[in-house]
């Protein structure tokens, strides 16, 4: 995978903000990026190092209207939880696109 491609944006809530203080960042990322894409792209584009990365996929948050059908209040992500190592800076999320 192109690894310009790979992180598309921050995630921006309470808890991703309280993780900040321990190192551990959360990021939205490509739907087929893997571990090793996300850790590459960070390596190569914000030169920080990656102690340990976590994908989750987020699902699509769906409301029944009735009469079969349905309305999504909620699109579907992936998302990379990551771990940077002790000596690495601290990631600057405001130049990443959300």
């Amino acid at each position: 995978m192109e690894l310009t491609r790979v992180i598309t944006g921050g995630v921006m809530t309470e808890k991703a903000e309280r993780m900040k203080s321990v190192k551990i960042y959360t990021l939205r990322v490509h739907p087929d990026a893997s571990k090793i894409d996300v850790k590459n792209a960070l390596r190569k584009h914000y030169g920080v190092e990656a102690k340990a990365v976590r994908m989750m996929k987020i699902r699509a948050k769906r409301r029944e209207l009735g009469g079969g059908r349905h309305i999504q209040k909620r699109n579907p992500e992936k998302r990379a939880l990551v771990t940077l190592t002790q000596k690495s800076k601290v990631l600057d999320l405001s130049s990443l696109s959300s």
